[in-house]
């Protein structure tokens, strides 16, 4: 991907700043953006005040004069509130704006706010991500893009900057749809790997020798080399909050009951997803899943 960093980007507001949306502001401020942040907590509008971001008490106020705006919040009830609650960016946004969520939200929200958007003749793209809080950081998330190319193309410079692939996946909607996909296999492979290493720790197989044959074989990929070493050293600093999953997961169950498909191996991730929860670790790493297997 070409280095954007020289290029005068486009001002840009930030509707959210948790776990991905602070990176993103973060990474924008350190490659000379104009970034306003919208953030609920005084401290946190501190915060990035002192890294140099403007930022605003409201959505509206944040997009005041903004030329991209990336909306990245926790779920749909979230995401209808910054876009067009009482104090909804869409009351303020600039003509020429484009306009994105980059939330994991249900593709039916797309579609409605995707008609809102269009009542007020303004453009919109919904553009879930890919990656954590790492990749936040780098510049290295993947963007999953549905919507007029046209709009993609005024967002590029920004989304170049924080992320390593932008892919165009179709009309408005699709990147929603995929975004779910993506996370439901994710939580599968969690729930998976977390009973394979259960099994290992209660019949005796040597640790170590186990994580080598698996994360070097047939089922190690990347989620799996990442959260086996997480789950053996029982560390659930966050980079995805378990709770999120949970949603994610049961948005993806919509999904594949609108359009036909099974769910089964959804269902069982998410029955220990909800048991984490249960067991107080929903603000943990949703790789803590784990631990309700470990104590049966």
């Amino acid at each position: 991907m070409a280095d954007n960093s020289t290029q005068t980007l486009p001002k840009v507001a930030i509707l959210g700043v948790g776990t991905i949306g602070a990176g993103m502001a973060h990474r924008l401020l350190t490659h000379g953006g104009k970034v306003t942040v919208y953030a609920r907590k005084p401290e946190k509008r501190q915060e990035f005040e002192k890294a140099g971001a403007s930022t605003a008490d409201s959505p509206a106020k944040a997009v005041a004069d903004a030329e991209v705006v990336i909306s990245i919040v926790s779920d749909d009830a979230a995401s209808r509130e910054v876009w067009s609650g009482s104090n909804g960016a869409l009351t303020a946004l600039q003509p020429d704006s484009v306009s994105i969520e980059c939330s994991t939200v249900s593709p039916e929200l797309i579609n409605e706010l995707g008609k809102k958007f269009a009542a007020a003749s303004r453009q919109f793209l919904d553009a879930p991500v890919t990656g954590s809080k790492p990749q936040a950081a780098a510049g290295e998330l993947t963007f999953l893009v549905g919507g007029d190319a046209g709009a993609l193309k005024k967002a590029e410079p920004v989304l170049a900057v924080l992320g390593r692939k932008i892919a165009h996946l179709g009309p408005l909607g699709s990147g929603a749809r995929m975004k779910l996909i993506n996370n439901m296999l994710c939580a599968v492979q969690a729930a998976g790997l977390a009973e394979a290493l259960v099994l290992d720790e209660k019949s005796g197989l040597d640790i170590d020798s186990v994580l080598d044959l698996l994360t070097a074989g047939a089922p190690g990929s990347p989620l799996v080399k990442t959260l086996s070493k997480r789950m053996m050293d029982r560390n659930y600093d966050v980079n995805f909050y378990l709770h999120l999953m949970a949603k994610d997961v049961r948005y993806a169950i919509g999904l594949s009951e609108n359009s036909g498909a099974s769910h089964k191996a959804a269902d069982f991730a998410l029955d220990l997803l909800n048991k984490a929860k249960e067991k107080g670790w929903s603000d943990k790493d949703f790789s803590s899943l784990i631990e309700p297997l470990r104590a049966q």
